[in-house]
């Protein structure tokens, strides 16, 4: 099993910069593809950025040039650099694992327990 952990959301005004954090343990992170995702109230879950145990990164559309995923295996440690934020980013951002590809987003096994951004105008 994998537990992951998120952290660093909170409230930032638009324009503002925010970095997640997610620690990973169970299991040695190199050997994970991992992503983020995003959920706002009354809408699905939605994919924002993977990458993958070889430093492979792909990102949803509205989020390139915006946010960046990286990785610290030593530190089993997984970030989203997240700048020039808007309104439309508020949201519950969770952290998740797979085995599989990072290119399908329902073969993500393992979730964290999501972080909040609230982004104001």
């Amino acid at each position: 099993q994998v537990q992951l952990v998120e952290s660093g959301g909170g409230l930032v005004q638009a324009g503002g910069s925010l970095r997640l954090s997610c620690v990973a343990s169970g299991r040695t992170l190199s050997s994970l593809g991992m992503g983020w995702f995003r959920q706002a109230p009354g809408k699905e879950r939605e994919f924002v950025a993977a990458i993958s145990r070889s430093g492979n990164t792909y990102s949803t559309d509205s989020v390139k040039g915006r946010f960046t995923i990286s990785r610290d295996n030593a530190k089993n440690m997984v970030y989203l650099q997240m700048n020039s934020l808007k309104p439309e980013d508020t949201a519950v951002y969770y952290c998740a694992a797979t085995d599989g590809s990072i290119y399908y987003p329902r073969g993500y096994d393992f979730w964290g327990q999501g972080t909040q951004v609230t982004v104001s105008s």
